[in-house]
């Protein structure tokens, strides 16, 4: 048991808390779950803990390119991004800190231990809501904060934060024994197929975002000027930006164009019925 991992297992653990938190008088759902629970955020937190934040934040730009069209539809979802985000990219620095293993490691983590106990926390919430609601009949002040407040971010705490911490801090010799008793093949297969998953996760996001297959020519224009061109992802940025405000602005003319000619074929129309007498004819 490597005690040099407490500090860091411990703090990806309440980073995982804090991804996840509802409560508005934390950090509330934008600054929690949409900031410290994406996995680009995780890679450079779980970096500055590990002491490396190149690794952490190459291992957070890959399970953030799979999980980026990552959608939670009605309370259901198919993977759990915190858990994935801070038990995977922990999990991988404290090992190999290969950004492929933590793509294996996040996926593997939030889509198994992550739904149970996410599942888990819904299904105690629905008890805790029950008894809010019935502080609330009885008009106890305190005891709707205790129900709606202190009870679920305890639950919340526990949930998440010891998982992690556990899965960290425990799972290194696991993950080294595995990796040192399989054949070369093996981890060679799971690397590869780590390095595929980022590009599953941006084919995802453009069915999502590409609404006309005439948007696609901007796709393979950008492709074409990094890998051909050898532009750097800042300089193909700004190019993107400026084409997206030339399209704007031409998409706008034709709708203000279409507008005038509606308008000036409706004022023909009204003339026409105004002055056309069909009795002269």
């Amino acid at each position: 048991m490597d005690f040099s991992l407490l500090f860091p297992a411990i703090m990806c653990g309440i980073f995982c808390y804090l991804g996840a938190i509802e409560s508005c008088c934390l950090l509330g759902m934008t600054g929690g779950y949409y900031i410290v629970g994406r996995p680009l955020v995780a890679g450079l937190l779980c970096g500055l803990v590990f002491g490396d934040v190149t690794a952490g934040i190459l291992c957070g730009v890959a399970v953030q390119a799979v999980f980026i069209a990552n959608l939670s539809t009605g309370g259901a979802t198919n993977s759990e991004i915190t858990y994935a985000a801070y038990g995977g990219i922990g999990l991988a620095l404290a090992t190999t800190k290969d950004p492929a293993i933590a793509v294996t490691l996040s996926v593997l983590i939030g889509q198994t231990l992550g739904l149970i106990f996410y599942n888990t926390r819904m299904a105690l919430y629905s008890f805790f809501n029950n008894g809010a609601q019935k502080a609330a009949e009885d008009n106890n002040d305190s005891g709707i904060t205790r129900w709606h407040i202190v009870y679920p971010q305890i639950c919340t705490f526990f949930i998440r934060a010891v998982p992690v911490f556990l899965i960290i801090f425990l799972g290194q010799g696991v993950v080294d024994t595995l990796i040192n008793s399989v054949p070369e093949i093996v981890t060679h297969i799971i690397s590869v197929l780590g390095g595929v998953l980022p590009a599953l996760g941006i084919g995802m996001l453009m069915n999502i975002v590409v609404k006309d297959k005439f948007q696609l020519i901007f796709f393979f224009a950008g492709f074409v000027l990094m890998a051909f061109a050898g532009l750097s992802m800042i300089a193909i940025v700004f190019l993107a930006a400026l084409v997206a405000y030339l399209v704007f602005l031409s998409s706008g003319n034709t709708s203000a164009a279409k507008s005038v000619m509606a308008k000036a074929s409706a004022s023909k129309g009204t003339a026409s019925a105004v002055y056309e007498d069909n009795d002269l004819f």
